[in-house]
């Protein structure tokens, strides 16, 4: 399996910035998706941003134009850096990994391993 390995969460004022990371060890897959989810006090868990293999990014729309995604290939690396935050962005944030996938697939279920949670918490 892949170990996540999440960090950067932390307590920011309203419009500020963010960077959180998630590095992959364990196993090196060719076809891959590393993704983005949060939870919000009780909500259940959403999509925020996805990256398939050959690096096409997609994000939920109401991150959309302020969290932007970056990759570290060479270390299985995922970066998602969060500007103009708002209160509504508080939320627990967890990586997850769906190893043999050229894509990112929509449910939940199909991600094989998650990391522990980093806290945002803006205000």
């Amino acid at each position: 399996h892949v170990q996540l390995v999440e960090s950067g969460g932390g307590s920011v004022q309203a419009g500020g910035s963010l960077r959180l990371s998630c590095a992959a060890s364990g196993y090196s897959a060719s076809s891959y998706c590393m993704a983005w989810f949060r939870q919000a006090a009780g909500m259940g868990r959403e999509d925020v941003a996805k990256m398939s293999s050959d690096g096409t990014a997609t994000y939920a729309d109401s991150v959309k134009g302020r969290f932007t995604l970056s990759k570290d290939a060479a270390n299985d690396t995922l970066y998602l850096q969060m500007n103009s935050l708002k209160p509504e962005d508080s939320a627990m944030y967890y990586c997850a990994a769906a190893t043999g996938w050229p894509y990112c697939p929509m449910w939940m279920s199909r991600y094989d391993s998650w990391g522990q949670g980093t806290q945002v918490t803006v205000s």
